[in-house]
């Protein structure tokens, strides 16, 4: 485009419209990036705590433990994968006894789960 100077170039105008354009799109895109991280991050909670239900199963089924016997991470670290949990966001992971489902507690928010709200296995 020709300017009022002869040269060639683009106008102030068409330099705003560009940047605009460009601040939209990050506006856009930054909080489905955020919210995509948090997801990934819960789901990475859940496979955890799935791995340690079914740990605990088989610790139970092989020590003939029944309902109500107190489990614990060392108890069932022969039947994690790598023998423990790796945490994802410093959350601590509740074994419970046998019959009732682990929990992890954490610090940030995760999802729907406040930093206070326990997460258990949807």
């Amino acid at each position: 485009m020709r300017t009022k100077t002869g040269g060639y170039g683009f106008t102030i105008v068409e330099m705003m419209i560009v940047v605009a354009v460009i601040g939209l799109l990050l506006a856009l895109a930054i909080p489905n990036f955020v919210k995509s991280r948090d997801n990934a991050q819960l789901v990475a909670v859940y496979n955890n705590l799935r791995m340690i239900e079914t740990a605990k199963d088989q610790w139970a089924i092989e020590n003939k433990k029944g309902t109500g016997e107190v489990a614990d991470l060392y108890c069932i670290s022969d039947y994690l994968k790598g023998g423990t949990i790796k945490p994802v966001v410093s959350e601590s992971y509740e074994v419970n006894v046998i019959g009732s489902p682990a929990y992890a507690t954490h610090t940030v928010r995760l999802g729907t789960y406040l930093s206070s709200d326990p997460i258990t296995v949807p």
